[in-house]
């Protein structure tokens, strides 16, 4: 899926994924970003510190908590939350200019977030990425190494993520890292050229039509 710079009225789609801790969320989306042109990911705020393989402004924007809390106060995120003990948030600003400049956005985020933007990004694609069991959720946890009590802890947020799948328009079960991954792709393509997310050119477009019809008849 590209957007077509030689074809105007095409707006941007915000596409936000969730999924628990260890389901492939992250994997997946960088995949994506290989596999799909035109498509970028939003950079997150967050209050955490940066890992020894992260940089600053391309994996998240660190910031501190008395920053982190500034932006709350000004209305800066599009989204934001605290996740194990740590804040998380989406510029507004960045999001929007994106979106009108016809480019196809994902947000990772988790349900506290996905929630939130549906109440200002109506048109939002929202797909929920599920692990094929709980025993397979906690071997991709055991493997990164992580402490046992850690793992009981992501254990039990994941239990709580996945009771809002209903939430969601699309779920999908990461069983095969391949057909995953090309059933995401199937999705962001679909929906491109799904009529409620597009219906400013596609109306503009079909009565074009029509007025050409016209003198057909």
């Amino acid at each position: 899926m590209t957007n077509n710079p030689h074809i105007k009225g095409l707006k941007g789609i915000l596409f936000v994924i969730s999924a628990p801790s260890g389901a492939g969320k992250t994997s997946l989306t960088r995949a994506l970003l290989k596999s799909v042109p035109g498509l970028h990911v939003s950079v997150s705020h967050t209050t955490r510190a940066p890992r020894p393989h992260e940089k600053p402004g391309a994996d998240y924007h660190f910031v501190g908590e008395d920053e982190f809390q500034a932006l709350v106060d000004q209305n800066r995120f599009l989204e934001h939350a605290r996740i194990f003990d740590h804040r998380y948030g989406t510029s507004r600003t960045w999001v929007e200019e994106q979106l009108t400049d016809g480019k196809d956005i994902i947000l990772e985020i988790d349900w506290q977030g996905a929630r939130q933007v549906r109440k200002t990004m109506q048109d939002a694609v929202n797909v929920f990425i599920l692990p094929p069991s709980l025993s397979a959720l906690e071997k991709r946890l055991e493997g990164r190494g992580d402490e046992d009590e850690k793992i009981k802890r992501r254990m039990r947020e994941a239990i709580s993520e996945i009771e809002h799948y209903k939430e969601y328009d699309y779920l999908v079960v990461n069983d095969d890292f391949d057909k995953t991954l090309a059933l995401l792709s199937a999705i962001f393509t679909a929906a491109r050229h799904d009529y409620r997310l597009q219906r400013g050119y596609y109306e503009e477009l079909v009565q074009e039509l029509l007025r050409q019809g016209s003198n057909i008849r």
